[in-house]
């Protein structure tokens, strides 16, 4: 599986690297236009991402504003459906708002800091993703 992480939070970017790597390959990126420009790479060298984890508040576009663009990339490449990257936007903003705009900008899951690796793996498997699994 690979997984691109976006969060400007050296320790939180570190900390969720190291409980995810024993899913899959993690990138990481820690402002909103290097984690665009990653999400284009690999459509552009035919290796997206199976999971994108993407925080809110980060430098640059926010990631409300990322989730739009992966989005509206994978549509530019006809992708759509289960094959398109799953999203879990990870933030500590939990308002209505902001969780009604990343779902209506169709991120997968979403949540709310603090966390523990337990919710996160828990997530991962609500969304169909370790190996030999269906959503």
């Amino acid at each position: 599986m690979r997984i691109l992480i976006l969060e400007d939070d050296f320790f939180q970017r570190k900390l969720m690297a190291r409980l995810l790597v024993s899913y899959g390959e993690c990138d990481v990126a820690a402002t909103g236009p290097e984690a665009v420009e990653a999400f284009r790479r690999s459509l552009e060298n035919n290796r997206t991402y199976d999971l994108i984890f993407l925080d809110i508040m980060v430098p640059g576009m926010d990631g409300q504003k990322v989730l739009r663009h992966i989005r509206d990339m994978e549509h530019e490449k006809n992708i759509s459906g289960l094959s398109r990257s799953k999203v879990v936007m990870v933030t500590a903003l939990g308002d209505k708002h902001n969780v009604t705009t990343a779902y209506k900008e169709n991120c997968d899951a979403y949540l709310v800091k603090p966390y523990e690796e337990a919710k996160l793996v828990e997530t991962i498997k609500k969304l169909g993703l370790f190996p030999g699994q269906t959503a």
